[in-house]
This record gives structure tokens, C-alpha cells and sequence, in this order.
């Protein structure tokens, strides 16, 4: 037994041969099977998840609320330019670096343990946002707290995935974490307000630690490994403990990290500069997520200007941006309707939802809902009007969002099947990437082109990015033949229905392709 276990170290798994024991589940009903779990404990695991990305989202928009207390300790200027930013601006470039290289190996890791570790390791560099006694500390500090976040948030969605099997089972959770993502970056200025109106800015962090370190208990305690591939790999460990030669079928074609990290890099970038799809939805989803961070900037500016308030009550008016987002999650059901009930018509796959069914209600959200908005906001940015006009502009753009980025995510995951993962890594950098730098300019283009100007700019630009997703829809079909990568994924579904037709099993087939795990993920 010894020498077995110092074999299984210094050697790699055997390939797949008549004398090694394949481990798998004890039959389509085996009650460790995460698919199999009951509902209550499915949403245990999934309401502690989202509610850990929720108030860790907050991390990366709290401290903007307080930046003239922390400019004047730190003797920070944002005079000629918003250096205040700078926090939030690294927080979000460590969303980038982290999601793609921990999470493209968090899977074999483990979804429970990569959480665990990444959550404390979050709780750890808080510690320093409190206590930082130079500006560059909290910039450094905010760039790892932004990484962990990144990989909860994602983390959260993975759960998701690991536990319902089909597209229509998971409608419903991932909406919600999709609002609980967007939703947590939105709230932070709200909450963050709420704190600064009584107390100093460090308490800021102080409270986040407090909050951060109960959720962290409660999830030792309470949280469950649910990838699939974990929860057999230590079976088979256990197995091979008692001196039998076995293991998982993922654990015999693992490829070395290495590997999967090089390809975790190289193949979002070719997809990005060969894909039509990729890089204008890309451009579409970043441009969309990173005006929801420039809203940090452009709403104290116009309301401070415009109604003499505070940053704190400024703070407090983006609100009606989280309740938008909120609004938004009533249109996730209606959407998953069209989706579905476009297989009657499919003609390419006869019985499969057509991939871009995914984009009519989203397109309707780019254009009355997120342009609308941006046009309500900047034509409503007069002092004779009163504030809640432009609020309701905020609450338009809230509620677009949530529609969009939810519309395009879910096309590219039915769209590029096993690549999703690839196509969702290319929206990580695009949507960070903006969202870290498009509000540092903020300031300088709402004053030189005016309140009015500046948010038409936007919004023009909004449409101007609809008419991509409109393409997808007319030409769909043409885009997905003549793209390598979508017409690999459409023949792959194609097999996977015909051989379960053959088969007489209408459930999803349970072996899915590593890099398909990850097409639920989705860093803002």
C-alpha cells in the first residue's frame, strides 16, 4: 500500500487500459452526484455563493465614495486628473491577471477549496485598506483583492454549472448571479455611502472584514464540493489507497497545468483577433459593464454640479442603478421562453434552441433599455429639473445592462459549445480592461463636452455596438458555418442529440469537455 501511494507521487496516471479500474458514478442516480442533489441543498450551496460574490463585488466601488477624505490624508490630487480612481482601476486590471491563470486550474483544484483559500486570502488583503498609511499600499493591495474577487465570482457561477445538467434547469440561478455580479459592483457606492455618512473612511474596510470573516465561517461550515470530477477523483484516491489500481477517466486524459495554462492564454487571444462574434461582443459587453463603473465617477460630478449634493448623497442615488439590475432578473424567464421555443423552427439542428434566440431580448435592452437610459440621464441633467429625472435614466441603464451582458454571455456559451470558456475569457480582459480605465476619463469628458453631450456620446456608441449582435441574427447561420470553432461546437451538439436519440436517454450527456466547465464563467 505504501509503495502504491509513492508511486501514484512520482509517477503519472496509467493510460486507460483493461487492468485499471475506471471509477465513476454508482449509476445515473447516485446521490453524490451533485446533478442528483436535492433542491434544498442545491440552493444552500448557490445562496451562499452568490451572497459571498455579492458583498465581495462591493470591495472594488465602496472606497469611491470617500475619495476626497482619502485624497486629502494621502495628499492625492484629482485636480488635473481622477487619481482617485486609481484603486478601483487596479482592482479590477487584478480581475484580469487571476481569472486567467487560477481559473483555468480551480476546477482540478477543486471549487470548495479554491473558494475557501481564495476567500480568506481576500479577507487578508482588506486587512491592509484598512490600515494603508500611503496611497500606492492601497493601490498595490487593491490589485490582489480584485484577483480573489474575480475568482469567487466565478467560482459562484462554476457551482452553478456543476449542479444542474441541463440549460433550463439553470436559467433561473444563473440570472440571479448574473444580478448578485453586476449588482454587487453597483451597490458598493450605495453602501459605501451608508458607512461614510457616520463614520471615517477606513471603516469602510473595517465593516467589510467583519461581514467577509462571517460569510468565511459560514462557508467552511456549510459550503459542499460540487465539481463532479473532484468528488470521484477522491474516490478513486481512496480506492487507490486500499491498493487497487484506480482512477477517473478525467484524471488518465488530464493534461499538465502547464499545458492547460498555455492554452487557457492562447486560445482566448485567437479567438479574439479570428472571431467576428468574439471581438464584437467582446466590445459590446466590455463597453457596456465598464460604463456601469464610469457611473462612479460621472454621478457625483453631475448631481454635486447640478444639485448642490454631497458625494454621500450622490453615493446613495446609484441605487437606482442596483434597482434596475434587479428589474432586470424578471426578464431572465421571458427570455429562456423565446430561447426554447426557437427549436420549433431550427432547421439546421431540427429540436436544438437556435443559439441567437439568445440575443432578441438583449438587443431590445441595448437599445430602449442601456441608450435609452444614457440619453434620459444626459438630457435630464438640468438643475430646473428636479433629481429624480436623471435617476430614472440610471434605473433604464441598470436595467439594460443585466439584459445585455446576460443575452450575449448565454449566446456565446450555446454558440462556442466547449469553447465558451475561451470566449468567456476574451469578455474577462475586455470587460475589466474597460472598466478599469474608460472612468479615467470621466471627469474630462463630462466637463469639456457637457453633462448632456457627454452621456449622448455614450449612448450613441451603445448603438453603434447594437448593430453587431443585429448581424448575428440576420447572417447567424453564414457566421456559425464559416467560423472553425462554432461550427466544431454545432457538430459536437449534433452528435450529442443523435446519441441520445440512439440511446432513448433525454438528459444531457454528464462527460462534458473541461474547457466546457468554465462557460458559465464571466469576470466583471
Amino acid at each position: 500500500m505504501t509503495a502504491g501511494r509513492d508511486e501514484e507521487k512520482s509517477s503519472a496516471p496509467p493510460s486507460e487500459t483493461p487492468d485499471v479500474i475506471i471509477v465513476d458514478w454508482d449509476g445515473p442516480e447516485d446521490s453524490k452526484n451533485p446533478y442528483n442533489w436535492s433542491s434544498r441543498k442545491k440552493w444552500l450551496n448557490i445562496m451562499l455563493a452568490l451572497v459571498t460574490t455579492y458583498t465581495a463585488q462591493m470591495n472594488g466601488t465602496m472606497i469611491t465614495v470617500a475619495h476626497d477624505a482619502i485624497n486629502s490624508e494621502f495628499h492625492v490630487s484629482d485636480s488635473s486628473f481622477p487619481n482617485s480612481y486609481w484603486p478601483v482601476a487596479s482592482w479590477t486590471m487584478g480581475g484580469v491577471v487571476f481569472s486567467l491563470l487560477i481559473l483555468p486550474i480551480m476546477e482540478d483544484f477543486g471549487i470548495r477549496r479554491t473558494f475557501l483559500i481564495t476567500h480568506f486570502c481576500l479577507i487578508i488583503f482588506i486587512i491592509p485598506q484598512a490600515l494603508a498609511r500611503n496611497f500606492a499600499t492601497l493601490v498595490v493591495v487593491r490589485f490582489f483583492a480584485g484577483g480573489c474577487v474575480a475568482v469567487l465570482g466565478n467560482g459562484s457561477a462554476s457551482i452553478i454549472g456543476n449542479m444542474f445538467e441541463t440549460e433550463m434547469a439553470r436559467t433561473k440561478p444563473v440570472a440571479i448571479w448574473i444580478v448578485a455580479y453586476l449588482g454587487g459592483s453597483s451597490s458598493g457606492p450605495v453602501v459605501g455611502a451608508s458607512i461614510f455618512q457616520f463614520l471615517s473612511w477606513r471603516w469602510i474596510s473595517y465593516l467589510q472584514l467583519i461581514w467577509c470573516g462571517v460569510l468565511c465561517v459560514m462557508n467552511v461550515l456549510l459550503l459542499k464540493e460540487t465539481r463532479g470530477t473532484v468528488i470521484l477523483q477522491r474516490r478513486a484516491r481512496s480506492l487507490r489507497a486500499m491498493g487497487k489500481n484506480a482512477y477517473t477517466r478525467h484524471e488518465l486524459q488530464a493534461e499538465p497545468i502547464s499545458q492547460v495554462l498555455l492554452t487557457s492564454l492562447r486560445r482566448p487571444l485567437k479567438m479574439l483577433c479570428t472571431e467576428y462574434v468574439v471581438f464584437f461582443a467582446t466590445l459590446w459587453s466590455a463597453f457596456t459593464v465598464g460604463t456601469l463603473y464610469l457611473f462612479t465617477q460621472s454621478v457625483e460630478q453631475v448631481f454635486v454640479e447640478l444639485y448642490d449634493w454631497t458625494p454621500v448623497q450622490a453615493g446613495y442615488v446609484q441605487a437606482a442603478i442596483v434597482i434596475g439590475e434587479v428589474c432586470a432578473w424578471l426578464f431572465s424567464s421571458f427570455s429562456a421562453r423565446l430561447y426554447f421555443n426557437s427549436a420549433k423552427r431550427n432547421t439546421e439542428i431540427p429540436g436544438v434552441p437556435i443559439p441567437e434566440a439568445r440575443l432578441y431580448l438583449s438587443i431590445g435592452g441595448g437599445i430602449f433599455g442601456f441608450a435609452g437610459g444614457m440619453f434620459v440621464y444626459g438630457w435630464t441633467s438640468y438643475p430646473s429639473l428636479p433629481w429624480i429625472a436623471p435617476a430614472v435614466g440610471l434605473w433604464m441603464v441598470g436595467l439594460g445592462s443585466i439584459v445585455v451582458v446576460s443575452g450575449i454571455a448565454d449566446y456565446a456559451v450555446d454558440a462556442y459549445s466547449k469553447y465558451a470558456g475561451s470566449a468567456m475569457a476574451c469578455f474577462v480582459v475586455g470587460e475589466n480592461t474597460v472598466s478599469a480605465f474608460l472612468p479615467l476619463a470621466t471627469s474630462s469628458m463630462y466637463r469639456t463636452l457637457g453633462f448632456q453631450w457627454a452621456s449622448t456620446l455614450l449612448a450613441c456608441i451603445s448603438l453603434l455596438l447594437t448593430l453587431a449582435p443585429l448581424s448575428f441574427i440576420v447572417w447567424g447561420r453564414q457566421i456559425r458555418q464559416n467560423s472553425p470553432f462554432m461550427a466544431e461546437a454545432m457538430l459536437t451538439k449534433q452528435a450529442e442529440i443523435m446519441h441520445e436519440i440512439s440511446s432513448g436517454s433525454p438528459r444531457e450527456i454528464r462527460e462534458r469537455n473541461p474547457d466546457t466547465d468554465n462557460n458559465m464563467t464571466h469576470v466583471v
